[in-house]
């Protein structure tokens, strides 16, 4: 079940689990309905300015409300995963409007919208944002297909490359060709979820192995990276060489069967940058080579391919986007000319690791914004 959250604008705030508890001493607001039975009903003395709402799931299953502008459909909060007989107070603030609930039990159903509410008064509230459909991503994911599919040829050149040079026994040849080719497997992070168990073949590394980095279930870049750097012949590489080629022409063989959700791409957008910050600032994901920071600024560029298929949904929705491509910016900046975390001084780990942290910040709405919704 996803997690219950809130927007309120443009900001994204998780919602508490389970029954509100309200400040000692202060008067509960009047619960307001908001199973798909009774939509919106009991709220009373709207008004404008700060204030809290409660809402209250009389239904059977558990419910998702979304308060609304009901001439355009756009979104001031919305709640997933308010179960039966739970009520969750929301803090948000209200400018003069017209606002209405829409109601929609999670275990399937169309939605119910509740009575308008009017609100006299100035404005200054929350900023509503248009719900994004399915259709509406329907353009970003195959131009997104497009760029992964471009990406494949340039991956599976660059690998036959490796293997060719770890066949020929020239290990200082395939230390110099493992590094273009990693990185342009990984430029392909939004993508992941489509490659399926390939992308562990291919990408995983020895972590939860029985045996580390001596398990035959070690395969991949970072089987062969941990050869390379690891003093192993090239005979005995050449098998784990050959294995990820072979694996590489499967993905590129196999990708025009299957299927990129585009609903993935929002999320994706905040996921690669997590992942690089567990795996590539931290050095975790690090065989030998020392370029976990190149591996981080390709994900850097995935990260700017993925909000660049999305920016025709995201520019009218996202105040915010500038601020992402200038955070982009800063940690690009960092990260130029910059192979291994374990030559940073503490200093300028700390810095990365800080403009790191505010970029995911900065990224998070991205994935609530633009999810698909049902809006009719």
């Amino acid at each position: 079940m996803r997690t219950p959250f809130l927007i309120v604008g443009a900001a994204v705030l998780l919602a508490a689990a389970g029954d509100a508890r309200p400040t000692a001493g202060a008067p509960l607001p009047t619960a307001i309905e908001v199973s798909t039975t009774g939509c919106g009903t009991g709220w009373t003395h709207p008004h404008t300015g700060g204030q809290v709402l409660s809402l209250r799931n009389d239904g059977a299953t558990a419910a998702g409300v979304t308060l609304i502008d009901p001439a355009s459909g756009a979104v001031y909060a919305e709640v997933e995963g308010l179960g039966p007989g739970v009520t969750r107070q929301l803090h948000l603030a209200l400018g003069g409007g017209t606002y209405a609930f829409r109601c929609q039990d999670e275990g399937g159903g169309d939605p119910v919208t509740g009575p308008a509410t009017r609100i006299a008064g100035p404005g200054g509230g929350g900023t509503a944002i248009v719900p994004v459909t399915s259709n509406d991503l329907y353009a970003s994911g195959r131009a997104y297909s497009k760029y992964v599919a471009a990406g494949l040829d340039r991956l599976t050149d660059r690998t036959d490359t490796l293997r060719t040079a770890v066949d020929d026994g020239d290990l200082d040849a395939a230390r110099a060709a493992w590094t273009p080719a990693h990185l342009a497997y990984e430029r392909l992070g939004a993508a992941y979820g489509t490659f399926g168990d390939l992308d562990g073949a291919i990408n995983g590394g020895p972590a939860g192995l029985p045996d580390g980095v001596r398990d035959p279930g070690f395969t991949g870049f970072h089987r062969v990276e941990h050869g390379l750097w690891h003093g192993e012949s090239a005979s005995s590489l050449r098998k784990a060489a050959d294995r990820l080629a072979r694996d590489v022409h499967a993905l590129k063989d196999d990708f025009p069967n299957q299927r990129m959700d585009p609903a993935d791409l929002p999320l994706r957008a905040h996921e690669i940058l997590e992942n690089t910050l567990q795996f590539q600032l931290t050095g975790h994901a690090d065989q030998g080579s020392g370029t976990t920071l190149e591996t981080a600024a390709a994900n850097i560029e995935g990260t700017r391919e993925v909000l660049n298929v999305l920016r025709p949904i995201l520019r009218p929705r996202y105040t915010a986007l500038p601020q992402v491509d200038l955070w982009l910016d800063r940690m690009d900046a960092l990260l130029k000319g910059r192979s291994s975390v374990d030559r940073l001084s503490t200093a300028q780990r700390e810095r990365l690791n800080g403009v790191a942290g505010q970029l995911l910040e900065i990224l998070a709405p991205v994935a609530t914004i633009a999810e698909p919704r049902r809006v009719s």
